[in-house]
């Protein structure tokens, strides 16, 4: 097990070296979120980038200029189209190396082998790669379904930088567990579209359950992993400082639009943050 773990911490290949890259500026942004304001000099075009939908109308007056880089935030649903599609296709290559031989494509082993794959052996780990995939392509379907049927999106917008992100975002996610494998071998009526104070729930204890039950989500990927998988980990990681940088400024738009918001409620983590 020593040797193992030494193992693991001392391999920072490029796939963990991006994950620590993303969960460390994250954590960056969103201490920088926590200072008074009045300590450090505004950029409107770094609140600009970091804020989508609901949030970008609490900060500062944007720029015309920014504007010219506004993506409808409904424009979410291509994030999980391509999450459907290209996850579906890796777990299908997966589901055929797995249970008939199949090799992966050459393109594909050629890629994984430079983001860096598993570096050590066991069958156990390329079965829970395997779960860990159906898991994510089941919840990018649910999202999906949510986009197009559940969520409302009126009229806000998000960044095309974080535009482009999100469509990254889930190839990477997916060749990330993919890389964890040993290479050898209901409808609604729209009421309104204006923002009203939740209660009820998980509502009761923080501000944006949804971020929440995200990281849970992710945590539990990491648990299929058997809790020791760093790579994983990293996921996590920068899944945290990410919804909890989301979840914070969604938590101060409340509690500007809203004289009467709960004050025992919390952004992100109950009874903490």
């Amino acid at each position: 097990m020593a040797t193992w773990a030494g193992t693991e911490v001392s391999a920072l290949n490029p796939l963990r070296a991006l994950w620590l890259t993303l969960a460390a500026t994250f954590l960056l942004t969103l201490l920088l979120q926590l200072v008074p304001p009045g300590l450090l000099p505004g950029c409107a075009f770094f609140q600009d980038l970091i804020r989508y939908g609901k949030t970008k109308e609490g900060a500062p007056p944007r720029p015309a200029a920014c504007r010219a880089f506004d993506v409808p935030k409904r424009y979410f649903s291509h994030f999980y189209i391509i999450s459907v599609l290209w996850n579906g296709f890796l777990l299908w290559s997966l589901t055929h190396s797995l249970f008939m031989g199949a090799p992966f494509p050459n393109w594909l082993h050629g890629l994984l082998r430079i983001l860096g794959t598993a570096q050590f052996r066991g069958g156990e780990l390329a079965l829970s790669a395997f779960l860990v995939l159906v898991f994510l392509w089941l919840h990018s379907l649910r999202r999906l379904f949510e986009c197009f049927y559940v969520s409302v999106f009126s009229n806000a917008v998000i960044h095309v930088v974080q535009y482009c992100f999100g469509l990254v975002y889930y190839i990477l996610v997916g060749l990330t567990v993919l890389s964890q494998v040993p290479m050898d071998g209901r409808n609604g009526v729209v009421i309104h579209c204006n923002h009203r104070i939740p209660f009820g729930d998980w509502f009761e204890y923080v501000s944006s359950p949804n971020y929440l039950a995200e990281l849970m989500i992710y945590i539990s990927m990491a648990v299929t992993f058997g809790f020791y998988n760093l790579t994983w980990w990293l996921v996590v990681t920068y899944v945290f400082f990410s919804q909890a940088l989301s979840a914070f400024l969604s938590h101060k738009f409340y509690k500007s639009k809203f004289i009467s918001y709960p004050k025992h409620r919390k952004a992100f983590l109950p009874f903490l943050f």
